[in-house]
């Protein structure tokens, strides 16, 4: 109770707006929420407390209201980018270990065949066509997971296959698709080593994250 009285004080008193603003009556209501969440979007990579988030407040409550900062920005705004590359690695660093164990446990599933880069081949039905080289472009379905099963990207849901080089993809598919034949379905578990590392990809992909994918192998394209 004390930490929540400490973030309004320090939030200038906007605790009691923001219980207001969940009713959201009016459509300016909503677009000043919708102001709240692109600035909002534009620090949640910081993975600040509610303490920080506290004085992220107050700073844009000082700015907002014109009133003289408490810091120079010329001597600080520029340890933001410092913070947010700190802040970064230390989410990687945590993700990264939490993909390993999911890793470590889909490499015991039924089948499960681990390469010398990582990547996690599950065989699902086996084909009957051809196989693909690394040059090739192929045809698939595929649906995209993170170790918690949260989806990230899927042609299966959207109902549309894509068609792609497998040179120009991410090494885990460069890798993982040319074991398959056509007609075929198979997971692939990606490390992050072999997917996008610790940057990540988008909002939806952390930095340091294993990635797993059911695949399909529609068909092989002339180049």
């Amino acid at each position: 109770m004390r930490s929540s009285l400490v973030v309004c004080a320090v939030s200038l008193g906007l605790c009691a707006a923001a219980a207001d603003a969940q009713t959201l009556n009016t459509d300016q209501d909503k677009t000043l929420y919708a102001l709240g969440l692109a600035l909002g979007n534009n620090v949640k990579d910081f993975n600040l407390t509610a303490a920080e988030l506290a004085l992220v407040t107050a700073g844009i409550g000082d700015a907002a209201q014109h009133k003289e900062p408490k810091v120079d920005l010329q001597t600080y705004g520029p340890k933001i980018q410092a913070l947010a590359q700190e802040r970064a690695t230390s989410a990687a660093t945590a993700e990264k270990k939490a993909s390993g164990a999911f890793v470590e446990k889909m490499s015991k599933e039924p089948g499960a065949v681990r390469s010398a880069s990582g990547v996690i081949y599950i065989p699902v039905t086996v084909g009957t066509g051809a196989s693909p080289k690394a040059d090739s472009t192929v045809k698939v379905h595929y649906h995209g997971t993170l170790r918690d099963g949260s989806v990230f990207d899927s042609s299966v849901q959207r109902g549309e296959p894509i068609s792609f080089p497998l040179n120009g993809v991410i090494p885990c598919w460069t890798e993982g698709v040319q074991k398959m034949k056509v007609g075929g379905k198979a997971k692939l578990v990606c490390p992050s080593e072999t997917a996008y590392g610790d940057r990540g990809q988008g909002p939806k992909i952390p930095g340091g994250a294993a990635l797993m994918f059911e695949v399909e192998l529609l068909g092989i394209e002339k180049n």
